[in-house]
């Protein structure tokens, strides 16, 4: 089955051409035909796309909207010049799977998508403004363009979490309120947590059900997820991304007193602090240089900045305050898996975030955490009783298996 994955956020396009008819999350199973991204939709736009085996093409185009987006990478997947294998015309393309970020309490699991879903879909924007919204053009967008005849199917961000217990979930505040407008702990990046729990029992050799790992997805967006018995337990995110460990641009975890005291002392309305929390903050904010890891470390190692030293300390201690707290609530685990941009690309910050940790059993091997370069790899001792492993994720791949197992009525197995 040829799997069409897209990505659609509020002003990008991306996707992946997925080959896959196997449950299995084994490297093996599948190819990826072609992948690309589609981005500043709404003007000059920006396009990346590369042919498996091929080097990427990159050029700009004028892009009205997602539609226009859409049907642009419709149309290359079968002209000539994209010359993938196998693709032919657009009845080559079987099925279309959506990352769907948010899905409420009521989206547990992948969907086939019809008009009922829409507007389940439509019912949570209140929750994820700046998502679903951009989700859902892509969805209208792709039926339009290729009919009903070829079935679409939603993935949830959210619906991992959603095993998370009311102690994980609830929030402090008048239960009413919960019961009124839904407000909870939903948490984010669950495809790719769900990712690495899979990957992680089939290197293990067991089913995901006896597993009891804490996953940390570091990226310009992080999260980590205790997943106990297979099933996410506690994540840092929260109602929206914001909370949790600190990110790219989101402060993470703060008083929320300090909202009125921001509009107080400097004058801002809700929506300016909402700004300020979301993209000004994080290691861009401490820093004063970027939110970005990478240069980050640069500066520090050129310069010897403090602020960059003090973002980057910042970032990793949060790591580490959340691995204690989860070992704790689930009463231990056996390992902790690195994954995302940060995760699987930065030795120093893996062992930064290791040092001081040796207590709780995690001892990291720093030949083998340098020698991690873009495969699976465990990075502790031989011996560790807390082991750390490095698994890049692929939630492109699990969006692609969940069409595939949701359209044959099969169950992914790990």
């Amino acid at each position: 089955m040829n799997v069409l994955v897209l990505n659609c956020g509020s002003s990008t396009a991306k996707f992946q051409l997925i080959e896959t008819d196997h449950k299995l999350i084994n490297a093996n199973a599948e190819r990826c035909l072609a992948s690309g991204v589609i981005e500043r939709i709404g003007g000059q736009a920006l396009i990346t796309l590369m042919v498996d085996g091929q080097s990427k093409e990159r050029y700009a185009e004028p892009i009205r909207d997602h539609r226009g987006a859409i049907d642009y990478i419709l149309r290359w997947l079968i002209s000539r010049a994209a010359k993938i294998d196998g693709i032919d015309s657009l009845s080559d393309v079987h099925a279309i799977g959506n990352r769907v970020v948010h899905g409420g309490e009521r989206f547990r699991e992948p969907v086939i998508i019809d008009d009922d879903v829409v507007e389940g879909i439509e019912d949570c924007m209140e929750l994820a403004p700046l998502h679903n919204p951009a989700n859902l053009k892509g969805i209208r967008a792709a039926t339009e363009l290729v009919g009903e005849g070829v079935p679409q199917v939603a993935v949830f961000d959210t619906s991992f979490h959603s095993t998370m217990p009311e102690t994980s979930y609830l929030y402090g505040i008048p239960y009413q309120l919960y019961r009124r407008h839904k407000i909870r702990r939903y948490g984010f990046h669950g495809t790719s947590h769900r990712y690495l729990l899979l990957r992680y029992s089939l290197m293990q050799g067991r089913s995901a059900n006896e597993v009891n790992i804490i996953t940390l997805h570091l990226g310009n967006g992080c999260s980590a997820c205790s997943i106990k018995n297979g099933k996410s337990f506690n994540t840092s995110m929260g109602f929206t991304p914001l909370e949790g460990l600190l990110m790219g641009t989101r402060c993470g975890d703060i008083d929320p007193s300090l909202i009125e005291y921001l509009m107080l002392k400097e004058g801002m309305n809700v929506s300016e602090v909402d700004t300020l929390l979301n993209k000004q903050s994080g290691l861009l904010g401490v820093s004063g240089l970027t939110g970005d890891m990478r240069d980050l470390l640069e500066e520090e190692a050129e310069s010897g900045d403090r602020r960059a030293r003090l973002a980057i300390d910042m970032f990793c201690r949060r790591v580490g305050h959340y691995i204690g707290a989860y070992l704790a609530e689930m009463g231990g685990a056996e390992a902790v898996v690195f994954s995302g941009g940060i995760g699987q690309n930065s030795a120093p910050i893996r062992s930064r975030i290791c040092t001081g940790l040796e207590c709780l059993g995690i001892l990291l091997d720093e030949a083998k955490n340098s020698a991690v370069s873009g495969n699976s790899s465990e990075i502790t001792v031989d011996g560790a009783t807390l082991k750390a492993y490095v698994i890049p994720t692929n939630e492109e791949l699990l969006i692609a298996r969940d069409a595939f197992c949701v359209l044959t009525e099969s169950t992914a197995v790990a």
